[in-house]
């Protein structure tokens, strides 16, 4: 999504043609706070847990409740903007977001975020049942107090334990067509959770510069690159198996299951790769971490794959 380039007009003094343009970027700009890249991710597992989850919901209260999912990521996503503003400045990856820029005002970032989660929340509870408006109360408060506040800035196991936020999607999904929450989708929150780190590791090792100047104490951060490419490796090891469970629990056939173990044999080559990247001796790599940005872009296809593939799955036997 390309950045704003006016600021919004203001005092009605601006020509036509300026202001319209201006209130367009304020448009993007409020968008841009939702995080609606992370916030599509976020759906479409939340889709999955309704699909392959046993049971039907109106097609408008389905429709509904997906988009309580995007609002409530969205809303955790604004409040994580308007709290990390100042290191937000400090990184160029980030710095150009809308409120270290200036284009919206912190207060309002705040206000906006606060309002959709609470509207998110109770229309999925009016929509569908209160077991899935409870848990995404508690995967927004989970984003917005465990991780952004209490442990992104405190230690480097803070995208393990905070990933458990993002992780929450298919559970909403499950639970919003049965009101309660089983094995299943215990199984698909642990995929989330176990993807998370290696995930997530793979883009801090080529963003570390941004975090050490932020003082965010993200691994590479804190222990090195070398130790980072040893965890997204141990992690993804730990993950594949863990994605192979549906299939040993008879939730899901074969079809699933072969998809499991082709994504996850090239996932783990990737990172295979990210721990022998060429190094030097303090560890940081001599490839511009190649190896960690091309794992860095299939893990985004590796999770939606796999979580399309169970949907079919259970469409193909039911």
């Amino acid at each position: 999504m390309s950045d704003a380039v006016l600021e919004p007009g203001r005092g009605g003094s601006a020509p036509l043609a300026t202001s319209t343009g201006s209130e367009l970027s304020e448009v993007r700009d409020w968008i841009t706070l939702l995080k609606p890249r992370v916030v599509s991710l976020v759906v479409l597992t939340g889709i999955i847990g309704l699909i392959v989850a046993p049971g039907s919901l109106h097609p408008v209260l389905a429709a509904a409740a997906m988009v309580c999912i995007g609002l409530g990521a969205g809303a955790a996503g604004a409040i994580n903007m308007w709290y990390d503003r100042d290191i937000d400045a400090l990184m160029r990856r980030t710095a150009k977001r809308p409120i270290p820029a200036g284009r919206i005002a912190p207060n309002g970032a705040l206000g906006y975020g606060v309002v959709l989660a609470m509207a998110s929340v109770a229309i999925m509870g009016l929509a569908t049942n209160w077991v899935a408006a409870g848990v995404l109360a508690l995967s927004i408060a989970f984003y917005v107090v465990v991780y952004t506040i209490w442990l992104k800035r405190r230690t480097p196991q803070n995208i393990v334990i905070g990933g458990a936020a993002g992780a929450f999607p298919p559970v909403i999904g499950w639970a919003a067509v049965t009101g309660d929450v089983t094995l299943v989708p215990v199984i698909l929150f642990a995929i989330t959770f176990f993807w998370t780190p290696p995930h997530f590791w793979a883009l801090s090792l080529w963003a570390h510069g941004d975090y050490a100047r932020a003082r965010v104490p993200m691994l590479p951060v804190t222990h090195g690159a070398r130790e980072t490419r040893r965890q997204v490796l141990l992690y993804t090891l730990v993950l594949v198996p863990v994605t192979l469970l549906p299939c040993a629990i008879g939730f899901s056939s074969w079809i699933y299951g072969a998809a499991a173990a082709l994504l996850g044999a090239e996932y783990l080559r990737l990172n295979w790769l990210v721990w022998k990247d060429a190094q030097d001796e303090a560890g940081r790599s001599l490839t511009n971490d190649r190896p960690a940005r091309r794992a860095f872009k299939f893990s985004l296809l590796y999770l939606a794959v796999l979580f399309l593939a169970l949907a079919v799955d259970r469409l193909v036997l039911a």
